[in-house]
């Protein structure tokens, strides 16, 4: 069963940034999420919490459309995805709303820092060579990596490799922006800096979701916190410490 391949009224989506609405999937005979639901409204940093195999991270591929589902409903700024697996004009202009940042990077090994983040902004937007590469310097320039343009994967820190993976996913300019477990190869002075460079990110276009079980991090960059268990949401926000 397809997805509905809608794009929703701007009046649907003005204040929220992500509608996610009674998900339902099973991985298998397990239940992974169970009617989820929640709320993001945008030009904020969401953090979602919770243990390991609570849905935190399966809540985030079903967003950006790598994972289907079996019953509820998706809106990620006017792209609404349904159940089943949906279709390839769903994706391509799901691709332009929504940039996620994996826990381990997975940055292509044989490319430079460079051609890695200049990828997206020539098969997704159609730039040439030249000019998504000019685009992919700005932004390494705009989270202080620049230098580390012409480097491979395997020759970054922990730190230089997260900030070009946030590079890339923000290579399309995307509204929506998700991260999962962005701590997890950090050292606790580079998972401060890293909740200043989210919360830097963050405009009244620009909203941020993030999968975590970091409660530090959680508190220093979320301006909301939801709480993730048993594939459960609790829709109830709480204020954190960040934006």
């Amino acid at each position: 069963m397809e997805g509905p391949d809608r794009v929703t009224g701007i009046e649907a989506v003005t204040d929220l940034a992500i509608s996610y609405d009674g998900v339902r999937l099973h991985r298998g005979r397990r239940l992974v999420l169970d009617g989820a639901t929640f709320h993001v409204p945008r030009g904020n940093v969401v953090v979602l919490m919770g243990p390991s195999g609570s849905g935190k991270t399966t809540i985030l591929r079903t967003i950006v459309g790598l994972e289907p589902f079996e019953q509820g409903t998706i809106d990620v700024d006017g792209v609404t995805l349904g159940s089943g697996l949906p279709r390839p004009s769903v994706l391509a202009r799901l691709r332009r709303k929504v940039g996620m940042v994996f826990q381990f990077h997975y940055l292509f090994e044989h490319m430079t820092v460079l051609r890695n983040i200049s990828l997206a902004p020539i098969h997704v937007q159609g730039l040439g060579a030249a000019d998504a590469e000019r685009k992919a310097f700005a932004l390494l320039r705009s989270l202080g990596v620049e230098h580390r343009a012409s480097a491979l994967p395997r020759e970054l820190s922990g730190g230089e490799a997260q900030r070009v993976a946030i590079a890339r996913a923000l290579a399309v300019d995307p509204p929506v922006l998700l991260m999962d477990e962005p701590t997890a190869s950090l050292d606790q002075g580079r998972r401060a800096e890293l909740a200043g460079l989210v919360r830097s990110l963050v405009d009244r276009r620009r909203t941020l979701l993030i999968a975590t079980h970091d409660e530090e991090f959680a508190r220093l960059s979320a301006s909301l916190l939801l709480r993730v268990t048993d594939g459960l949401v609790d829709a109830s926000p709480v204020a954190g410490e960040g934006v």
